[in-house]
This record gives structure tokens, sequence and C-alpha cells, in this order.
């Protein structure tokens, strides 16, 4: 039995990535997923970290993510994988990577290390960033926990980062122009998938 394979969905807060990943793990019969909060510990640590009555300093908030991403890939990820499923998950390593390290300026080879130990090594073979003007996202921004109220300079360093990221790994990466409706997000989504798909056989 082959492997299945790992999509990641990324992208700043209201990039429509949770909505998309959704669409595209049911099309492909795939695992549905999400960070913070794919197990019942991730739960737990989603409601601490983005609770905007708590203070977390920053390396506490990066090993909070990295502690849930341990428990996401032990118990849903690695054994769907296994199966030869395919997985889709909202947010992975290269959320840590953008809003802890670019976002929060935290050393990002040290969160790449983090990220790794605490998955065995199990990365995505495939990233999808929903690229959004940060005035659309905030259009849309309907909450406002922690992450959210971090601020407009901490938002534009996030999403800079995300195209840093996808610029340094051009064949793991697709960039997706997040603006317009559900379907025709999801027809670029589709679409970008695919030739991927394509490119890999």
């Amino acid at each position: 039995m082959s492997r299945g394979r790992l999509i990641a969905f990324e992208g700043g807060e209201a990039s429509g990535k949770s909505t998309q990943a959704a669409r595209l793990a049911a099309e492909r019969r795939a695992v549905l997923t999400r960070e913070p909060g794919g197990t019942a510990l991730g739960g737990a640590i989603r409601r601490l970290v983005l609770d905007p009555a708590v203070s977390v300093s920053p390396w506490a908030e990066a090993l909070l993510m990295a502690a849930d991403r341990a428990q996401h890939v032990a118990e849903v990820i690695a054994p769907a994988l296994a199966r030869g499923d395919d997985v889709v998950t909202d947010r992975y390593i290269p959320s840590s990577l953008a809003y802890q390290g670019y976002g929060r300026g935290l050393d990002k080879s040290a969160l790449h290390r983090i990220s790794a130990w605490a998955t065995g090594g199990v990365d995505a073979d495939l990233v999808v960033l929903l690229d959004v003007p940060p005035a659309v996202a905030a259009a849309r921004l309907e909450g406002r926990d922690r992450m959210e109220a971090a601020g407009a300079e901490f938002h534009a360093r996030v999403s800079e980062g995300y195209r840093a990221l996808a610029a340094d790994d051009p064949d793991r990466w697709v960039v997706v122009d997040g603006e317009g409706s559900v379907d025709e997000v999801a027809a670029r989504v589709r679409d970008a998938v695919d030739k991927w798909l394509a490119s890999q056989s």
C-alpha cells in the first residue's frame, strides 16, 4: 500500500483556508484536520493559545504549537498516511515559521528543528497558500481572538513571511489568489492541486 499525501493549507487570518481545506478534502475524500485543535489535547491548546485573556510569551506559544503538532501527527496524520489515505490539514509547520518566526521574530531555523523533532520528520507533500490582501482579510474578520488581535504590523510580517516561504520552495508550494467567491477560489485551488499532482506522476 502506498503512503498517502499530506496537503497543508496556509494563509493569514480570514484568508479562507479553513473553508477551502474542507472543500478539497471532501472532493478528494481525504482526512480533514486542523492545527491547533485536531485532537483532544490540541483542542485544549487551541483554547489556551487563542484566549485573549491569557498572556503567552513568543517561545511558550511556539512550544505549545509544537506540542499540538506532535500529538496531531501521532494521533491523526501519521496513521492516516500509513493507511494510504490523503490528509488535508488546515495549518501545519509553515504556520509556526510564519507566525512565530516572521511574526514574532523568533529564530526560524530553531522553529523548523523543533517542528521536525515534534513530527518525527513528517512534512507536507504540498502546501497551498491562500494569498489575500491585508485589507480584504481585515474586512472578513469577525472575531478577535489573541492571534487576530495581534495588530496590522504583525499580520503584515506574517503575510510577507508566507510569501518568502513559498518563494524558497516552489516545488512544494502553490500560491492561490484568495479573493473572490468561495466557488471561484475553490476552482483555483482545484486547478493548482491538479497541476501539482500531474507534475508528480
